[in-house]
């Protein structure tokens, strides 16, 4: 969370998870970046897409679905998270429905991919059976480079199957990571602190390292 402003902004920041969807945003740009011809308006269409969708929505969800106390809880009641996903959401899909309907109709399998999981992982629907760190891999990893490809060139090629498969891999480091590391800062005693200082520097460099990919792939298609 910020040091500066109001509180409530600063729960609202805080509530976005900034490390992890900036990850899910460098994936979609990793997978446009694999494609022969770049769209560049449909890379920044589909890096507001996830900012909306799993950026507030998925994590405004969260806050809802899930048993335990969130810090942001004293702060958004469950109506105002209610509302933040859903119009987070509405914009979302109208963004991506404008361009499924006119250039990319391959998309819409993965569209409603996401907007499964983003209610059944989220919400933990069907007794939680897939809010898992295999399925968080799936849909906030390997979809998003799908995704992003798709977006560029309407057609799912082997290279970005590929690659949606490491994305995939470096969300479940980061999900197990992540899991471990509030567990273990919960309960904050002498043995654990040394463990907790390696998990976040894991968090860190593995969210610092795929936003870094991301932008030299960026830069270096940008300037091809």
């Amino acid at each position: 969370m910020p040091k500066f402003g109001p509180p409530k902004f600063r729960v609202f920041v805080g509530l976005l998870f900034l490390p992890y969807t900036g990850m899910v945003l460098a994936y979609t740009v990793i997978g446009a970046m694999l494609a022969s011809r770049i769209h560049w308006d449909r890379v920044g269409a589909l890096l507001l897409i996830y900012f909306l969708a799993l950026g507030i929505a998925a994590h405004a969800l969260d806050a809802l679905g899930s048993p335990k106390v969130k810090p942001w809880g004293a702060y958004f009641s469950s109506r105002e998270l209610l509302v933040l996903a859903v119009c987070a959401l509405v914009v979302a899909y109208a963004i991506g429905i404008y361009y499924m309907v006119l250039f990319t109709p391959w998309l819409w399998p993965i569209a409603v991919a996401e907007g499964f999981f983003v209610l059944v992982y989220n919400l933990e629907w069907f007794g939680g059976r897939f809010h898992t760190d295999r399925w968080f891999a799936f849909s906030w990893g390997a979809l998003p480079v799908m995704a992003g490809y798709v977006l560029q060139t309407n057609e799912l090629a082997l290279s970005a199957t590929v690659a949606a498969g490491a994305a995939a891999m470096f969300s479940l480091v980061e999900i197990k990571a992540s899991r471990r590391y509030k567990e273990l800062a919960r309960s904050a005693n002498e043995a654990g602190r040394a463990i907790l200082s390696t998990l976040e520097g894991i968090l860190r460099c593995i969210s610092a390292g795929v936003l870094l990919l991301a932008a030299g792939l960026a830069i270096w298609r940008w300037n091809g």
